[in-house]
């Protein structure tokens, strides 16, 4: 039997009995990432990097020099996976910081959340030069539009495979460990406490979003649904939606189209700078 299959028929059993017990368990597996290692093909741009502290022990990347370009990975994700990006923004004349996240790489924590992640873009932030951009993927691109609303500024945001709704995500994960209805509904409590706020308020369709925006998101990713893609562009006035045939959940990140798309967001906020000044 696998692990997933016994936890489901734990949970499925005792989950009725005890469900504060169940759903605390759950909750710390929901919050607890795993540490996965660069691959051989992120090695050259980590190599590359310069790693910088910020504050409250918040561990970064550096790359390039010139305006400012924030990027944050996503659950169990690293910095690196952006390295097809990271090497075009460079190469246009950017410098890019792309952040550990809480409780992931070199950065401090043993749990992390949507608000952690969110928080944490707040505060390297607040020790960079004013952002030309923004660049979310997955729960990082949910966080970017999170810390938005928490008074991040920007003059760009790009959020590629994100979720519109935190709610959605959550109620997902009760289905797939398989929470009967008493112990999913303590589950989302309980996380709803660590983070601070009810989950149905973080949900795009409550956001300002007052900026030049791009959301990417590929009809085959397995993991987070296309149509939350959709969901943004009607929350977003000023965002075009890039959607492609393929792509997954990560290998969107290395796609041309998707890099052209973010470079045209750029240079067209750069273009409408000059011209305005």
């Amino acid at each position: 039997m696998s692990t997933l299959s016994w936890v489901r028929g734990v949970n499925g059993t005792l989950g009725w009995v005890a469900p504060k017990l169940v759903a605390s368990k759950m909750r710390l597996a929901f919050m607890t990432p795993r540490e996965h290692l660069p691959r051989d093909w992120e090695l050259p741009l980590l190599a590359r990097s310069e790693r910088i502290t910020l504050r409250f022990g918040l561990s970064a990347l550096r790359w390039g020099q010139g305006p400012a370009v924030l990027l944050m990975h996503g659950w169990e994700g690293r910095p690196t996976q952006f390295a097809s990006l990271i090497d075009a923004l460079v190469g246009a004349g950017y410098s890019v910081v792309a952040l550990d996240g809480p409780a992931h790489g070199r950065s401090p924590g043993h749990e992390a959340n949507v608000m952690l992640f969110a928080r944490a873009m707040l505060e390297a932030a607040a020790e960079l030069p004013p952002l030309r951009a923004v660049i979310g993927h997955s729960m990082g691109g949910a966080s970017a539009m999170l810390a938005v609303q928490l008074g991040l500024r920007t003059e760009t945001l790009v959020s590629i495979a994100a979720p519109a709704r935190i709610l959605g995500v959550l109620r997902g994960f009760a289905r797939y460990v398989r929470l009967p209805p008493k112990a999913r509904s303590v589950f989302i409590r309980q996380v709803e406490q660590d983070v601070g706020m009810r989950a149905a308020a973080m949900d795009v369709a409550h956001y300002q979003l007052d900026m030049p925006g791009l959301i990417v998101h590929a009809e085959d990713d397995n993991f987070v649904p296309v149509k939350e893609s959709e969901l943004i562009h009607d929350a977003w006035f000023d965002s075009r939606l890039l959607r492609l045939k393929e792509g997954g959940h990560q290998r969107v990140l290395a796609d041309p189209r998707v890099i052209e798309g973010v470079l045209t967001l750029l240079a067209g906020r750069s273009l409408q700078a000059r011209q305005s000044a």
